[in-house]
């Protein structure tokens, strides 16, 4: 047996070993077991060590009382060590007690200022309500990560099926980091020359954080702007599709081609929404919006729900309306969760005075992505400034939020206060889901004509909006089955004659009347509903509407005067004519243009 294995069964003895072959092969042979040893392995040795037992026993019992009294040793400097420790350690606690008792000294006697804390209340609960505690404009913060659709669809329909759809050309772009248009959309053309860019806007006080920004237009985009609305007002289809889009296609290379001419874009894209070629009437949107996005101030922050824009100076119209028509085309691709994204930056643009009217839709869109919590909260927190629930969307919807949340006593309680302060809805929305109503709600006159009779022409209109947008939120079966139940039991309290009915007549009755304000006619135009459409009588003044800039605040602050076309018809029999000839005289001309350049 080698010294190394003799060591590890008798400790540190030395002990002689034979020069002889046979002592290094057993050596060579032992060395190569395992590096753990038993010493009990020396009971299951070989029969060739039998005879060393004896030996081997003496050993053994002289190394375990050596070991043994080492063992004590070390017990005994392991305890002393171990009473210094505790001596030290009852020492600093000692120190740390007293400087404790400093601090809660010091506590009192500022609580004794400032009043006592409420029983019960650690520091953990208080932390938890000042995180609950959002406020207002909190409540618009968007988040970066869902404005990307691309991200979304992977979530609804995998990485692979994305991937694989979006063509060889669009994988690796390298253009511009924006957070509104994702990278696979960005185009690859420098903005730096596009003379516009965005500046603080000091005609507004800043208050409580909230920052004014205002677009500004350099010397060559005015020329460009003057000559689009030459365009515009000419009826010529030919100029604005040269004026903005032949640089784009990279087919006709024109001196006078801007392709990133924010105007021009948006009237480019309802011409090609016109000819039912959405896939480019997107494009051209995304194209504007990278544009506005470049142009931003360093201090312009989309997630903070602080950065404003004042919806009455004419060159910050075009950002609204971009953004509107590209979160509607966004959620046209299931993206609701993005498109919800979009309407909190859009409202939080100029939230009191919501000139798009989003709160018209972000209730659909806040739904559709299984939002409920935060549409809840938004509500309660914009209840107060903004009357939320005496919109028709907002009072049915909440209800629906409720129920998917699963309180289905408030649900159901809020389903009837809709039903009986906006009845109109309930036949509208049957109709509209293909749902044959039963004999009773059909004979009773609550939903029907007394319904038609006490609604006005404004808030029928708000009504149809709603259901048109958002009815297939109502065809599930268990949706129908709650609302045939709380159907019933407004037909009951009818019958009662509740008064909270008589309360809500009135109101309707008071409250509706006129017209509709200018932001939901807005609203209306740019939703393109073909269901929902905006009469004549209702816009107020001769104005044509035009589809970059639908109805300018009638205080607008205008950089531009418009130029004042010689043929501009004069009379017009429908809202359509007007609005037809105000995008451009003859559609299928336009639509030519753009085949001319292999762009439908």
């Amino acid at each position: 047996m080698s010294t190394r294995y003799m060591k590890k069964v008798y400790g540190d003895m030395t002990l002689e070993t034979g020069n002889d072959d046979t002592s290094d092969m057993e050596a060579s042979v032992t060395s190569n077991k395992s590096k753990s040893f038993n010493v009990f392995d020396v009971l299951i040795s070989d029969e060739e060590d039998t005879g060393d037992w004896q030996e081997n026993e003496e050993l053994v019992t002289n190394d375990v009382d050596y070991n043994d009294t080492k063992r004590r040793k070390k017990k005994k400097k392991h305890k002393k060590l171990e009473s210094e420790r505790l001596r030290s350690q009852q020492e600093h606690n000692a120190e740390c007690n007293e400087n404790i008792d400093e601090i809660e000294q010091s506590i009192k006697e500022v609580n004794k200022l400032l009043g006592e804390p409420l029983p019960g209340c650690s520091t953990q609960v208080l932390q938890a309500q000042w995180v609950d505690n959002i406020s207002k404009e909190n409540i618009l913060i968007v988040q970066r990560k869902y404005l990307n659709p691309y991200n979304e669809l992977k979530r609804l329909f995998g990485s692979k099926t994305v991937e694989s759809g979006q063509s060889k050309k669009n994988k690796g772009r390298l253009g511009r980091k924006t957070w509104l248009i994702c990278p696979q959309d960005s185009p690859l053309i420098s903005t730096t020359r596009s003379g516009l860019y965005m500046s603080l806007d000091h005609s507004i006080k800043t208050t409580n954080g909230v920052h004014y920004f205002v677009y500004e237009h350099s010397a060559s985009y005015k020329e460009v702007q003057l000559k689009f609305l030459q365009a515009v007002e000419s009826l010529n289809p030919e100029n604005i599709v040269m004026l903005s889009i032949s640089d784009i296609v990279s087919l006709i290379n024109l001196a006078n081609a801007h392709p990133y001419h924010i105007d021009s874009l948006l009237q480019v894209s309802e011409i090609c929404k016109l000819t039912d070629d959405l896939a480019y009437a997107a494009e051209f949107i995304k194209r504007a919006l990278y544009c506005l996005e470049c142009a931003f101030h360093p201090s312009f922050n989309i997630t903070t729900a602080k950065c404003r824009l004042d919806y009455r100076k004419q060159q910050n119209r075009a950002f609204f309306i971009t953004l509107f028509k590209h979160l509607g085309f966004v959620g046209g691709r299931a993206c609701y969760r993005t498109s919800l994204e979009f309407c909190k930056f859009l409202l939080s643009l100029d939230p009191e005075g919501d000139p798009l009217a989003v709160v018209l839709f972000i209730d659909f869109y806040a739904l559709k992505a299984k939002e409920y919590k935060w549409f809840l909260k938004f509500c309660d927190l914009w209840e107060d400034s903004r009357n939320l629930t005496q919109l028709p969307n907002i009072a049915y919807s909440l209800a629906l939020a409720h129920f998917r949340l699963g309180n289905k006593t408030d649900a159901c309680t809020l389903l009837q206060n809709a039903l009986i302060m906006f009845p109109g809805v309930l036949m509208i929305l049957l109709e509209k889901c293909s749902i044959q109503a039963d004999s009773k709600v059909m004979s009773h006159k609550f939903f029907n004509s007394q319904a038609q009779a006490n609604t006005s022409p404004a808030l029928e209109k708000l009504q149809k909006l709603y259901v048109v947008r958002s009815f297939r939120l109502w065809k599930e079966t268990d949706i129908l089955q709650w609302l045939e139940e709380c159907v019933n039991s407004v037909l009951n309290r009818v019958e009662l004659k509740d008064d909270y009915i008589k309360y809500c007549q009135v109101k309707r009755h008071t409250r509706y009347r006129g017209k509709l304000p200018r932001n939901i006619l807005r609203h209306i135009i740019l939703s393109d509903l073909q269901e929902v459409i905006v009469n004549i009588q209702e816009i107020q003044g001769d104005a044509p509407v035009l589809s970059h800039d639908p109805l300018p605040p009638l205080d607008s602050i205008d950089i531009y005067k418009r130029p004042i076309a010689n043929d501009r018809p004069n009379d017009s029999s429908n809202f359509f004519s007007l609005f037809f000839s105000s995008l451009f005289r003859d559609i299928n001309g336009a639509a030519a243009a753009l085949n001319d350049l292999n762009l439908l």
